[in-house]
């Protein structure tokens, strides 16, 4: 008989501690601050499988999934819904395969997963109003609860709008106003702002920077950009309106990944208790998809689901070709050229505050190149899809021609009404 060897089983033992972890690819746009602490974490619940990041922002993480083999990614996590859909379509992911109970398949009228269960979302993003508490004070103004309140006169010149065309969110926010109140209305009401507003056309953070500042009373943003903010001690604050909408950040495993139980074992985790938990820590502050979650959070944490519950996110998520198309239109009409547009309705406002009627002068500014039914034309949008920005990769020449011969259309019709603007006022001596 053998005689039994402690040492041996201390050798077995050792080396099997230092087995070399297995990596697991995760593919993702969050920043080094938040994935440190998901890959610190994750280490510790599963010692056996090692986070390796590649960091890429939604334009680049496209053509990179669309590479041989998906490029070795394992897991993509990030806040870019048309990636997730788009890759879908082109059988991209693997079925989760995790226990997703406790997960609501949908929030308000925002999807959290697809029908087939091979992209889940973990966490979501509120757009609002970012505002300056002691400037709003000075000029008199409550703080705004929607979009009508933000044509207020006194705000004029207060307000910091994103660029739809150079900031990634803002294009959102143009479609969350044209769903609440309707096409026409809801361009009335980007017009009319885009000629209050103060266009800020450099970085998501940027228009927090400028309300901390007090450089603008309000503006538009996203939540985690604020919350950072706040974080760091400035003054701001961030209001979701009532006609809000949300922006699900979601996780998915490739097709092809190379580790799919250590993929599978990330996406378990993020999902979790602890997961979710970590995205509401106070350095990160996301808002979890796990309902249950929020009993343990202080009670003046936003809830997303409370606000669904009161109809707050009624905005239905846009394709990519969409919001590519209400940006195009933004920028080629009211934001063309900006400055003359805040000029012409400085005197609107100027002439109507006098009791002169200048409705037709309004409809002038007011009325969009084409009707909603246009817009939603499919051989419209898919000149859309064409573009880079729309993740479709380069784009011969000779196939954006239709796409820009559009647009410059656009741009002759925001200069006709502009002129036919002017001369009105000017017959009125205004």
């Amino acid at each position: 008989m053998r005689r039994f060897r402690p040492w041996l089983l201390a050798l077995c033992s050792a080396s099997a501690l230092a087995a070399p972890a297995e990596p697991v690819v995760v593919m993702t746009s969050y920043p080094e601050e938040v994935m440190s602490r998901f890959e610190d974490a994750f280490s510790q619940a599963h010692p056996q499988w090692r986070v390796q990041i590649l960091w890429r922002q939604g334009y680049d993480a496209l053509p990179w999934l669309r590479q041989p083999e998906q490029g070795g990614v394992d897991v993509y996590w990030a806040p870019s819904p048309g990636n997730f859909e788009r890759l879908a379509a082109e059988h991209a992911w693997q079925p989760l395969g995790v226990d997703l109970r406790g997960l609501p398949a949908r929030i308000g009228a925002t999807p959290l997963r697809d029908a087939q269960a091979r992209y889940q979302a973990t966490e979501l993003a509120g757009y609002g109003f970012a505002s300056n508490p002691q400037r709003l004070r000075e000029l008199g103004v409550a703080t705004p609860k929607d979009w009508l309140e933000l044509l207020d006169p006194r705000l004029r010149e207060h307000i910091a709008l994103p660029d739809p065309a150079r900031v990634g969110y803002a294009p959102v926010l143009l479609d969350i106003v044209l769903q609440a109140y309707g096409w026409e209305r809801g361009w009335a009401l980007w017009s009319e702002l885009a000629g209050r507003a103060r266009l800020v056309s450099r970085g998501g953070s940027l228009v927090s920077d400028e309300v901390a500042s007090g450089r603008s009373a309000l503006g538009l943003s996203i939540d985690f950009f604020v919350a950072s903010a706040i974080s760091n001690g400035q003054p701001v604050r961030f209001t979701y309106p009532r006609h809000g909408g949300l922006n699900p950040a979601h996780i998915a495993i490739s097709a092809g990944a190379k580790h799919p139980d250590g993929a599978r074992a990330f996406v378990r985790f993020v999902l979790s208790d602890a997961g979710q938990q970590l995205l509401a820590d106070p350095e990160i502050r996301k808002l979890p998809v796990r309902p249950e979650v929020y009993r343990s959070l202080p009670a003046h944490y936003p809830n997303p689901f409370r606000g669904a519950q009161r109809g707050d996110f009624a905005y239905r998520n846009s394709s990519a070709e969409r919001l590519a198309l209400v940006t195009s239109l933004f920028v080629q009409w009211p934001g063309q050229p900006h400055e003359r547009l805040n000029a012409l309705w400085q005197r609107i406002h100027a002439g109507e505050a006098a009791g002169h009627d200048l409705s037709a002068v309004r409809a002038c500014l007011n009325q969009p190149p084409l009707s909603a039914s246009a817009a939603e034309a499919p051989a419209l949008l898919a000149l859309f899809a064409t573009r880079p920005s729309a993740g479709m990769g380069n784009v011969p020449a000779s196939e954006q021609e239709p796409l820009g011969q559009q647009e410059i259309a656009w741009q002759f019709y925001s200069a006709q009404r502009q002129a036919e603007a002017q001369r009105l006022l000017e017959a009125m001596g205004l």
